[in-house]
This record gives structure tokens, C-alpha cells and sequence, in this order.
């Protein structure tokens, strides 16, 4: 499962939507979204309901602290909501760290109300928790104790779960709504693979009804061949005061036009240990020895591919990760860990000839870079592929070290790190570098940089 995090605004809309087409539930809600390209005239002319309701406006951008940084708005009419986004559109703050600009906003009816709820619904490894508290809002945190939780198996119907534990200590006027909503939600969040919805706060309406004053999404995006439709035209935002490379957006729109997955984040360009990793979980693996043994700021990328990828996907995932590298070689060795567990069903050596592929193209490039290339993987037809990828070695004058499944899947970690510290230990230190550690490199590593 990949969690991805959703605007409010388009979470709102699939919540709404939804709701009426599985529980025949109407939501009492309207948003709509404003960016530097809106026509605000044009907004309020296609939604009139923003001339008659006063309004709130806030960021939609996937992080906190909105109130702090004077971006919310609240009890504004349509004049004074336009004034509020546009002065704001485009401000650069710092949160958490992080610096960007504020580039989205959603504007809504304010809505006056008393009692502020929380509901929250997440994915378990059983099944699902449903989360309910009276004491909802910003207090939420200092007041966990009183959250109540209801437990749902895998199996399990949401019209069976006992929601009077959540609400017991509501009026009996609002429990029934209050459940109706629950189980709309929980049908919203199953059936269109959320893996976390959080309502805070949630509140009554002045005709009873509960109505979501704020709203968390997160769906599991490996879910979208099968929600194309329902889903619609979904964005995946980054992260605040995140930006893709120009090779992340390659690999990103490369993983969109294939069922197999094919991922890459860089962490530092000027890393000298990459990695080209099959399989989510190998991937966290490699990563994380490469940090518990003390490297993890040489640590070039985070990536995998798996899903089976053809020859050509793989191809080009590699070509990116070499690119990069490879980049702006500086006289210091650089390891590329070609690695994985061992696979169920992905052929190895057809996603080794993709990187072999890729090797090939780019063999100038990673000798300039002083690339040495550390190989473990087992699955099926893992022989031919490992032989392949130590032929290539001598054929392009790479050094290639190749391990199959009677290695530990990590030990190359260790081989990859010894590499790239001799070249920090000065000129004619490297033999004794070698001598100190024969097990490190092997015996032809040397002749390859005379």
C-alpha cells in the first residue's frame, strides 16, 4: 500500500459524491478551489451559493499551522474572500522546516456551530479503526483520552459495528445522524481504497445534519486501476515546500503508464552510494543498512522497481539513476548497488538487460564518475542474468562485482561503503586500503583505475 495524501477540497468532492451514490446520503457541504490562474468573478457567477453564505478560506496544501501563519479567513463575504486570496497567493512561509509558497486555496460556507467532533477512520493491520471523540478541534490532542475506538475486521460490516460505544454521551437527537454519517463514511473509505479519513472538526448543522468543517484524505494509490473512474481527475500534491527533479518527474510519469511500480526520490545529488533496487521492501532494506552503518548522508537516491517492469521500463528507470549518478563526477569513487531479494515471479534477466542497456549507453559516464557496480539478486533465471551483468564488467571495463542468493541480501552494503572511503583516504592508499580488507574488493578492482 502506498498512502498517498489528497487536497481537502478533492477529498470533500469524492466524500460528497460518493456518500449519495452509496448510502443515498445528500452532505450539506460546497468548496470550491482558487489558484493563480482562477477567474474569481467567473467562481462566483458558477457557484452563486458565494454571494448569499458568508465564507471561510484557507490553504489547501497538505500542511498545518494555517491559522498561525494569518492564512485562514473566516466569516467573509465574496469581496472580501477575493481580497483575502490574493493577498496571500504566492507568500512564501517556512512550515516545519520546509520553505514554500502558498499556491492553492479552498473557500467554503462558514458554517456557526457549538460543538466540534472528531471522526477519524484508518486502515489497520486486522482491518479498520473507527475513532470518535466529543471533544474535537484543536483540543483534540490534549484530550486523546476521550477519543473512544471501534475496532472493524476485514470481514466485518460497518452496519454491524456497535457505534453507540463512540456516542453514547450524545443527545439521542444526534446519535442516529451522527451513525448514518459514520457508516457513510466507512462505505466511502472502502469502497474508493482510503486508507486514512480524519473529520476535525465535525460538527451539527442548525437542522442537525453532521457536516465536515475540515477533512484529511489519504488513498492508496496502488488502488488506481481500479478507481480510474471513481476517483476522476485526482492530484497527488507533494509535500510542502517540495519539488520533483527533473529525473523524479521522468521516473514519476514513467510509473504512470505501467502496471509495474517504478519509484525515485533523490536525497543528494552529490551522494556516492545509488542504488537500483527491485522489490518496495528490499528497497527499505538496502537504505536502511546503508544509514545503520553510518552512511546514510552518502546515500545518492531512494527508489525500486518491481511489479515486473519489461526490459524497456527498466531500461529507462536505470538510464535515470545513472544519470544521476554519474552527474558532476569529482575524483572520488561512486557504488551503484544493484540489488534485491530474491524474486517470486519477476524474470531477472530481463530487467538485468534493461540496465545492462542502460550500462552500456552510459559506460563513459560512470568511469569518469569512478562507478563500481555491487550485484546481488536470486528469482527466476537468476544465473543467466548475474552472468551477464560479470560479463559486461570486462566488456566495458567497469568493475562489476556479482553476488547471487548465497549471499546476504545487504552485504553488498558493506562492499559498496568500503569502496567509496578508500578514495577518501589520499593517493597511494587505496593498495593498502585493499590489503587491509581482502574480502572488501575484488582481486581485478585496482587494475581497473591505473
Amino acid at each position: 500500500m502506498a498512502r498517498k495524501k489528497i487536497r481537502e477540497y478533492n477529498a470533500k468532492a469524492l466524500l460528497k459524491e460518493h456518500l449519495k451514490r452509496l448510502r443515498g446520503l445528500e452532505l450539506h457541504i460546497e468548496a470550491v478551489q482558487v489558484r493563480f490562474d482562477t477567474d474569481f468573478k467567473q467562481l462566483v457567477e458558477e457557484n452563486p451559493w458565494m454571494k448569499t453564505r458568508s465564507l471561510v478560506v484557507k490553504p489547501d496544501m497538505l500542511f498545518g499551522q494555517r491559522g498561525k501563519h494569518n492564512l485562514v479567513g473566516l466569516d467573509l463575504n465574496a469581496d472580501e474572500a477575493e481580497t483575502f486570496v490574493k493577498g496571500r497567493l504566492g507568500r512564501e512561509i517556512e512550515v516545519g522546516g520546509r520553505t514554500g509558497k502558498v499556491d492553492t486555496f479552498i473557500i467554503e460556507p462558514f458554517v456557526p456551530h457549538e460543538a466540534e467532533f472528531y471522526l477519524a477512520i484508518q486502515s489497520t493491520r486486522d482491518g479498520y479503526s473507527v475513532l470518535f471523540s466529543e471533544a474535537g478541534g484543536v483540543e483534540v490532542e490534549d484530550n486523546w483520552d476521550k477519543v473512544k475506538t471501534v475496532p472493524i475486521g476485514t470481514l466485518e460490516a460497518i452496519d454491524e459495528a456497535p457505534l453507540d460505544t463512540l456516542t453514547a454521551s450524545l443527545p439521542l437527537a444526534s446519535r442516529a445522524p451522527m451513525h448514518e454519517f459514520i457508516r457513510g463514511a466507512f462505505s466511502v473509505f472502502e469502497d474508493l481504497d482510503f486508507s486514512y479519513m480524519e473529520f476535525n472538526p465535525l460538527t451539527l448543522d442548525s437542522s442537525g445534519s453532521p457536516v465536515p468543517l475540515d477533512m484529511r484524505g489519504e488513498v492508496d494509490d496502488t488502488a488506481s486501476f481500479k478507481n480510474a473512474r471513481k476517483w476522476g481527475d485526482l492530484e497527488f500534491p507533494m509535500a510542502f515546500g517540495s519539488a520533483l527533479s527533473v529525473h523524479e518527474s521522468r521516473v514519476r510519469e514513467l510509473d504512470e503508464v505501467t502496471g509495474a511500480s517504478l519509484k525515485l526520490t533523490i536525497l543528494n545529488p552529490k551522494g556516492r552510494i545509488w542504488s537500483l533496487v527491485a522489490g518496495g521492501g528490499a528497497s527499505v532494506i538496502y537504505a536502511d543498512t546503508v544509514g545503520d552503518l553510518g552512511f546514510a548522508h552518502e546515500l545518492g537516491n531512494y527508489g525500486e522497481y518491481s511489479g515486473a517492469p519489461n526490459a524497456r521500463e527498466t531500461y529507462l528507470y536505470a538510464k535515470t539513476v545513472l544519470q544521476c549518478a554519474t552527474a558532476d563526477p569529482d575524483a572520488r569513487g561512486r557504488a551503484l548497488l544493484v540489488g534485491g531479494g530474491i524474486a517470486n515471479f519477476t524474470d531477472v534477466a530481463v530487467t538485468f538487460k534493461g540496465i545492462i542497456q542502460a550500462m552500456r549507453e552510459m559506460s563513459e559516464q560512470m568511469k569518469a564518475a569512478k562507478v563500481m557496480v555491487f550485484v546481488r539478486r536470486g528469482g527466476p533465471n537468476f544465473q543467466g542474468g548475474l552472468a551477464a551483468m560479470r560479463a559486461l564488467g570486462g566488456e566495458l571495463g567497469i568493475p562489476v562485482e556479482v553476488y547471487g542468493p548465497e549471499a546476504s541480501m545487504t552485504s553488498i552494503c558493506k562492499l559498496a561503503i568500503d569502496y567509496v572511503t578508500s578514495w577518501d583516504k589520499g593517493p597511494g592508499s587505496k593498495a593498502a586500503s585493499r590489503a587491509e580488507d581482502q574480502s572488501c574488493l575484488p582481486s581485478s578492482y585496482w587494475s581497473f583505475f591505473k
